[in-house]
């Protein structure tokens, strides 16, 4: 495209279906991931005072939005258990044990109290296009599940799983 044509290359929209979503450190929650977002990410100005107008500057922290996932939860709990037993082992709510237990590096992942979470954009033609790698992450919250016997209809149990992370990168894969 040269400055004068401003017509894209390609104009296909981005799709909300076409992604693939992985934990290192929870590999059942993936299968079931129903939606994720890409954080909003921000740079707050300070604005010294002055007696004219106040002058807006770039700042120097960024602000990163909490990486969110909502996943179907398996009938075995597995996928729950992960972030459950994850949060729980960080907060060590009875014993120095339950932290240790995740703060040793797993043999399979190379995780330990945090892990890298990828989030994978497909094109239209369900091609990886971009890899976002959230860095450290950990969870800090995990919904509650809600069992209601007055449904007409099964609806499956979906939870709801919070992340802060230290920064993510965007790497283009095309």
């Amino acid at each position: 495209m040269s400055a004068i044509d401003s017509t894209p290359l390609n104009k296909n929209f981005l799709s909300p279906l076409n992604f693939k979503f992985t934990i290192k450190k929870a590999p059942h929650v993936n299968f079931f991931i129903q939606k994720v977002n890409i954080p909003s990410i921000s740079l707050p100005s300070p604005e010294p005072n002055n007696p004219f107008v106040k002058v807006p500057y770039p700042g120097e922290h960024i602000n990163y939005d909490p990486l969110v996932i909502d996943f179907k939860v398996d009938e075995d709990l597995k996928n729950y258990l992960e972030i459950h037993n994850w949060i729980r082992g960080l907060g060590k709510p009875t014993t120095y044990d339950e932290y240790a237990n995740i703060s040793q590096e797993d043999p399979l992942t190379g995780e330990g109290i945090y892990s890298d979470i990828s989030l994978i954009i497909l094109s239209s033609a369900k091609n990886p296009n971009y890899e976002l790698t959230f860095i450290d992450a950990h969870p800090y919250s995990l919904s509650d599940l809600q069992f209601n016997t007055v449904d007409s209809d099964v609806n499956y149990i979906t939870a709801r799983a919070q992340f802060k992370y230290t920064y993510y990168n965007i790497k283009d894969i095309t």
